[in-house]
C-alpha cells in the first residue's frame, strides 16, 4: 500500500528542510545523513534549503555500521565509512533518517558522532515515524507519522536508488 507518492514526498522533504531551518534559527547548521537512504534525504533537504534560503549548508555522511548493536545477531551491515569533511565540534548538526522506528539506529548514530567530537546540539529529522520505539528517541522534524503493526514493513524508494520516489507499506 502506498504511503506518500512522489508529490507528497516532495513536499514533506520541503516541510523538513524548513522546520530545520526554523528550528535552528537560520542555516548556521550541518546536516548529516545516515547511509544509506537517510544521505539521500539530508542531500534533498540541503537542495532545498539551498533554493529557498541562497544557502549550501554543509552536508556529511555517517556510517553507524560498527555502532549497531545487533552485529553479532548476524546483522548484514557492510562498513562503508563516514564522510565528513569539517569539524562538528560545538555545531549544531541536523541529523537525517528515512525511517525512524525502534531508535536502535538513531543510538548508534549518537554514538558514531561523538566519536568525531561534541556536538553543539543535534537534532533528528526523518522522512517517515512509524512508531514502537525501544529506546527513548523522538524526531524534531517528521515528514509523516505511520502507525503500524511490528508486523508490517516500511520501505521508502528514492530516485536516485529505485528508480522512482515512494514510501509503500508491506503487511
Amino acid at each position: 500500500m502506498q504511503i506518500l507518492n512522489a508529490d507528497e514526498m516532495r513536499r514533506a522533504v520541503t516541510r523538513l528542510a524548513m522546520q530545520a531551518v526554523e528550528a535552528e534559527k537560520g542555516t548556521d547548521f550541518v546536516l548529516i545523513g545516515i547511509r544509506t537512504r537517510g544521505v539521500i534525504l539530508a542531500r534533498r533537504m540541503q537542495a532545498e534549503i539551498e533554493r529557498l534560503e541562497g544557502v549550501r549548508v554543509p552536508l556529511g555522511i555517517l556510517d553507524i555500521a560498527l555502532y549497531r548493536d545487533d552485529l553479532l545477531d548476524g546483522c548484514d551491515a557492510v562498513f562503508r565509512g563516514s564522510e565528513v569533511d569539517f569539524d562538528i565540534e560545538g555545531r549544531h548538526v541536523v541529523l537525517c533518517d528515512d525511517v525512524i522506528f525502534t531508535g536502535r539506529t538513531v543510538r548508534a548514530a549518537l554514538a558514531a558522532l561523538s566519536s568525531m567530537g561534541r556536538a553543539g546540539s543535534v537534532r533528528l529529522f526523518a522522512l517517515i515515524d512509524r512508531g514502537h520505539r525501544e529506546l527513548p528517541f523522538r524526531a524534531d522534524g517528521v515528514g509523516k507519522n505511520v502507525p503500524t503493526a511490528r508486523s508490517e514493513r516500511i520501505t521508502v524508494h528514492f530516485t536516485e536508488t529505485d528508480g522512482a520516489d515512494s514510501v509503500d507499506l508491506y503487511k
